[in-house]
């Protein structure tokens, strides 16, 4: 499955590859060769714990090259008053007086917790470029839907918080 990225989270991405290669990779190499050259292998905690950290960071890189190599590039065309991704909705379910807000995100800076969720979610499909007082259908399954009404929606861009997720 290809996913779908900003040219900015591809750029997030390559910068941590950078850091991870240049950066982090000659420490860790140096504290297994520190670690090794204290003698017996066998009971070298310090030797375990560096070889682990090299195999987490060759598999973070691996895994990030080829979140990049499989991208398919997407770009917000969504106008200023629509739902559209980096914009913030506020919403209010089926005849409840209190609202929810989202942020819609790319797939790889989703946190359903952090109230950022993707165009490809039940609720982010259903929101997608409606406007202010638009009422949404929700279909999760067969068996579960509701509607939501789109309060209001905020432009607030790439925030700080945005960060790429861990797997």
């Amino acid at each position: 499955m290809h996913d779908r990225l900003t040219q900015s989270d591809i750029d997030k991405m390559q910068a941590e590859i950078d850091h991870r290669t240049l950066v982090e990779r000659p420490r860790i190499l140096k504290e297994v060769q520190e670690a090794r050259a204290q003698g017996d292998l066998s009971e070298n905690f310090e030797y375990y714990a560096a070889r682990k950290a090299n195999r987490e960071n060759n598999s973070r890189i691996h895994y990030l090259e080829k979140m990049i190599e499989t991208a398919i590039v997407i770009e917000d065309r969504s106008k200023s008053d629509e739902v559209g991704l980096n914009k913030k909705v506020t919403l209010q379910f089926d005849d409840e007086e209190e609202t929810e807000t989202y942020k819609l995100v790319t797939s790889v800076r989703a946190d359903s917790m952090q109230g950022r969720i993707t165009p490809e979610s039940p609720l982010g499909k259903a929101i997608m470029r409606h406007k202010a007082g638009d009422v949404c259908h929700v279909k999760v399954s067969d068996t579960i839907e509701y509607d939501v009404k789109i309060v209001g929606i905020e432009n607030v861009g790439e925030e700080e918080s945005d960060t790429i997720r861990r797997f």
